[in-house]
């Protein structure tokens, strides 16, 4: 009976915990669970009293005066009956071969595990701590101390014999005590102690707080963080205290180590344990509160707490309240907080139970993610730490997100996480839109199917284009468009679509889309026949995508009304598979059409449509007369006789007067220009465009009585045709608008003629005389004479071969050399001697040189 209303009551305590993480919006940092199977039975006629922590095993003392060896699930290795009262404290060495226990009734043991040595001591007051040196297992560490009402340090001499000796006293009871390294630490009632074992000297004293609390009712914890940090909680108070060692300077009498408290602070509540980690401390905290309905204080559940310690103060990273068996009896001293450094678990020790509690890791964080449905986050922390999770999977949680999106309705996103999620696994893509269309939804789930790897059975598509051609025309259209035609049966598809013209035939939306099934299906005519009568403009891709040049021979027109610039520019890009002959003759009877064409071809090439020129002349005056003039100046095979008739015909002035002029008649066209045009500028314009002299004499002839006209000329004449002649002609006493502008313009022009001609004239004489100093320069240079030049007269070599005989040589600038005796004897009328060779030719000094240099 007693062991089902404990069962029910830790059903009770558990569900409690689960509500209240529920609750809470904050992941926790740890994770607990009871430490059972043996743990269970022990505690079901025992208490715990104390308990101590090796990376192999755990050892739990209990009031029975019971040891029990634990593995780390909690199952009993080994048990020693110590005593009959309770087990105070038990102590392991690093290796985990040597333990040491203590009791209330004074026993003290120190015994090897796996070895036969012992040391077996009763005292006559209760032994409250005891520790073994950590490296027990060495025989010259073989120490270990003892606390009662002394604390007392034994040491196994040399013929194996054990020696005690008091390092302290006199204070009260020691209650607790750390050792680490060559440093033991431990609290009486006054305060810590810290002890060096290596130079026999304690090198601090940190006094004691709240003196008002009892220190066997609120015991002192103590931790060492590593070789040199020891970590004190007391009542409420953390101290952290650094060990250095001292300046040579600063010895004397002074220990050689000193400690410097470089972290103080409060805490809310009563500190029963302290842990490491990292660089927070985990702080087990008995904790009271007041009843609101009795006002009576009462023992609430024990709190684990992870805090940042800062200088004077700390921070609280979490705080975990823990339902432990039988809280509501336990005091402060009932508490105890193990750790075990190297895989960060700690065991919060009660009388009635054990809770483990560890750091979360990934599989944790997923699950808390996961309870409270936040998938996107668990997807995206297991995506990241993939290689670390043992639990999950991270396609079950994607499967799990997918249908939570489905429940919450939001299928648009569900579908669009298929595609990260179901990646390239056929078989899950396929059972997805199964389900998608059991809920129907099969248009959320299409934009994301998988069109290449990995690819689907040709049924999923099919149903999904069914899907949409019963209820979304514009969507099935768009899904032909992406989709690859390979991924669905064709022939299929397009029966339905077929199906559904038969009730709406004109619908050009299916009519499209049944083209571009066509299409993939290479059944280009039909799809050109479609593409054609919707007037499509993807028709001329059709045609130069596939060739289908030969089955629109007889379909021009149509693509000529759909999109004359590109069916021109088709055609004619294309004059190899469609002659231009051909194109002509196919839009005989629609000569607007006809003229787009030649027009084109004209821009292109002037010659290639040659035999049409006579025929775009009607064409450019019936449609497109701005483009008549420049056709008739840049063609050279139009007739100008039909041109100059049909301009005639239609009045083209413009026209005719370039006719006129082209087919020499140039007095005509001035005449029309004049009488027609009573254009005075064009008329000037066309007059020194042709250069005639009679022209300008008929336009003077037509102006004299006009005073516009004679302005204009006035104006422009001046630099073609001199004035005076006009001037001579105007009748005394006509009225000429701005003469005295205009001859006032025409002094101006003669000066500026003058001073050009001045200006041409400096320029000429100053490079007439560079020349001429350049030309002397060069006759002033030395002639060569070697034996290769020859007398120009006699032909022998103008050297004699006997150097040693006088002789006389002439050389003309020119080059050329004679021998004096060869030369012809200057007479009285003309001393100077010239070169007979370029005399003979009419050639000046220094031409030879010119002929050289070409």
């Amino acid at each position: 009976m007693a062991e089902a209303e404990e069962q029910e009551t830790e059903s009770l305590e558990e569900s409690t915990d689960e509500s209240e993480e529920e609750e809470s919006e904050e992941e926790p940092k740890l994770k607990y669970e009871r430490l059972s199977n043996g743990v269970t039975e022990i505690l079901q006629k025992d208490a715990a009293s104390c308990m101590t922590v090796h990376d192999k095993f755990l050892a739990l003392g209990t009031h029975y005066g019971k040891v029990y060896l634990l593995d780390i699930q909690g199952n009993i290795t080994q048990k020693f009956d110590v005593s009959p009262v309770k087990i105070n404290q038990i102590s392991l060495d690093e290796s985990g071969e040597h333990m040491g226990v203590c009791s209330e009734d004074g026993k003290v043991q120190v015994f090897g595990l796996y070895s036969g040595e012992e040391f077996h001591e009763t005292f006559d007051c209760p032994i409250k701590i005891i520790a073994v040196h950590p490296h027990f297992v060495r025989s010259s560490c073989k120490q270990f101390v003892t606390g009662g009402k002394k604390l007392l340090l034994f040491e196994r001499s040399w013929m194996s014999r054990w020696k005690s000796s008091v390092l302290h006293e006199g204070e009260g009871n020691i209650r607790s005590v750390k050792w680490r390294g060559h440093l033991i630490a431990w609290a009486n009632n006054m305060g810590v102690k810290i002890f060096d074992i290596t130079s026999k000297q304690r090198i601090t004293n940190v006094p004691r707080d709240d003196i008002s609390l009892r220190p066997d009712m609120y015991p002192c914890s103590l931790c060492w963080k590593d070789s040199l940090t020891l970590i004190i909680g007391w009542g409420t108070s953390v101290k952290i205290c650094s060990v250095k060692e001292r300046h040579a300077s600063e010895m004397r009498d002074l220990p050689s180590r000193y400690v410097e408290i470089v972290s103080q602070f409060e805490t809310e509540f009563y500190i029963s344990g302290l842990a490491p980690l990292c660089d927070q401390l985990v702080v087990l905290s008995y904790v009271k509160e007041v009843s609101e309905k009795t006002e009576r204080e009462y023992c609430a559940r024990p709190r684990l707490d992870i805090i940042q310690p800062l200088s004077e103060t700390c921070e609280e990273i979490s705080s975990d309240a823990l339902t432990v068996r039988g809280f509501q009896e336990n005091e402060c001293r009932d508490y105890h907080l193990e750790y075990s450094e190297g895989e960060s678990l700690f065991y919060i020790v009660s009388p009635r139970d054990v809770v483990v509690a560890k750091e979360r890791d990934q599989d944790d964080h997923i699950d808390w993610l996961l309870e409270k449905k936040k998938y996107e986050e668990a997807l995206m922390a297991a995506e990241i730490s993939q290689k670390n999770i043992k639990r999950h999977k991270i396609l079950d949680i994607g499967l799990a997100y997918i249908n939570h999106l489905v429940e919450k309705g939001e299928y648009d996103i569900a579908a669009r996480k298929c595609q990260k999620i179901l990646g390239k696994n056929a078989a899950l893509w396929e059972y997805e839109v199964y389900k998608f269309k059991e809920i129907g939804q099969l248009k959320a789930i299409s934009p994301y199917l998988p069109r290449g790897d990995p690819v689907l059975k040709p049924l999923i598509y099919e149903m999904i284009l069914h899907e949409f051609l019963e209820s979304d025309y514009e969507g099935f259209a768009t899904l032909i468009r992406e989709w690859p035609g390979d991924l669905y049966n064709n022939s299929v598809i397009v029966q339905a679509v077929r199906d559904h013209l038969k009730k709406d035939s004109q619908n050009r939306t299916l009519l499209k889309t049944l083209a571009e099934l066509y299409t993939y299906d290479k059944n280009y005519g039909n799809a050109l026949e479609i593409y054609l009568t919707l007037r499509h403009k993807d028709v001329f891709q059709l045609i130069h995508k596939h060739n289908l040049f030969s089955s629109i021979k007889d379909k021009i027109v149509l693509l000529m009304d759909f999109d004359s610039e590109k069916a021109v520019d088709m055609l004619l890009d294309n004059e190899d598979k469609i002659s231009i002959k051909k194109v002509v003759e196919e839009l005989e009877d629609r000569p607007e059409l006809q003229h787009v064409y030649l027009h084109k071809l004209f821009k292109r090439d002037h010659h290639k449509g040659q035999r049409y020129h006579e025929k775009q002349i009607s064409l450019y005056a019936e449609y497109d007369r701005p483009n008549l003039l420049p056709f008739l100046r840049d063609s050279t095979h139009c007739p100008l006789q039909k041109a100059l008739e049909i301009c005639q015909q239609r009045n083209f002035v413009e026209e005719t007067v370039y006719l006129l002029s082209r087919m020499g008649n140039s007095r005509s066209a001035l005449k029309m220009i004049m009488e027609e045009l009573h254009d005075v500028d064009k008329a000037i314009e066309f007059a020194k465009e042709q250069d005639d002299g009679e022209l300008w004499e008929d336009l003077i002839l037509y102006s004299i009585d006009k005073p516009p006209f004679i302005t204009g000329l006035l104006n422009n004449i001046g630099t073609h045709v001199d004035p005076i002649l006009l001037i001579h002609r105007i009748k005394e006493g006509m009225e000429i608008p701005n003469l005295r502008d205009s001859l006032v313009k025409i002094l101006q022009d003669y000066n500026l003629q003058i001073l050009l001609r001045e200006g041409c004239k400096k320029i000429l004489v100053a490079d007439s005389l560079s020349l001429l100093k350049k030309m002397h320069r060069t006759q002033m240079k030395g002639v060569l004479v070697d034996e290769e030049n020859i007398c120009e007269s006699c032909l022998s070599p103008i050297l004699p071969s006997d150097a040693a005989k006088p002789f006389s040589v002439v050389a003309f600038h020119c080059r050329h050399m004679f021998h004096k005796e060869c030369l012809p004897v200057p007479s009285m009328n003309s001393p100077a001697q010239f070169c007979g060779i370029c005399s003979a030719k009419h050639r000046g000094p220094g031409s030879a040189i010119l002929e050289m240099k070409k």
